[in-house]
């Protein structure tokens, strides 16, 4: 199996905010936006494995910026890690400025998918090579995340998380 670097799994998905998405505050639904960035980083997922995805965990969302009424978001996606059958991707969202075009950095998350065959087993995807600073970082942490997340479940001792570990040493 062929390694991959994250810029070929890259996927944008750019959109509208219409008023049927909005709260009382005329700002975008968080679940709407939950969904959004499940499916641009399902789309993520499979092209880096070509195979069926799922998601298997939402390991974190950071809602620093409200998306108001009308704003053209853009969703950015790309895996940060793979695993066996699993893989990180991380994602950032866009919000365009109306007037002046820049792009302002509103929010950002982390999901988990497991490439899985036919009948719903998971299946070997392959391996990442990160290429800028950015993903290189990106990529180291997905580790730390990942023995941090089996640790809790109970799937994992404290002691044998070695990235973890290596924090606070």
């Amino acid at each position: 199996m062929e390694s991959k670097t994250a810029f070929q799994s890259k996927t944008i998905v750019t959109d509208l905010v219409l008023p049927s998405e909005t709260n009382p505050l005329n700002n975008l639904f968080g679940g709407e936006l939950l969904a959004r960035m499940d499916r641009c980083a399902s789309i993520a997922a499979r092209r880096h494995s070509r195979r069926i995805v799922v998601t298997a965990s939402v390991n974190h969302v950071a809602f620093n910026r409200s998306v108001p009424l009308g704003s053209v978001v853009t969703i950015e996606a790309k895996v940060s890690r793979a695993f066996t059958s699993s893989m990180e991707v991380y994602l950032d969202v866009w919000i365009e400025d109306r007037e002046s075009g820049e792009c302002i950095k509103a929010n950002e998350a982390i999901y988990t998918f497991v490439a899985v065959d036919e009948t719903g087993r998971p299946i070997k995807v392959p391996e990442l090579i990160p290429e800028t600073e950015l993903e290189k970082e990106r990529f180291a942490a997905a580790l730390r995340r990942k023995q941090l997340s089996l640790v809790l479940a109970g799937k994992m001792k404290p002691n044998d998380a070695t990235e973890l570990k290596a924090l606070f040493e």
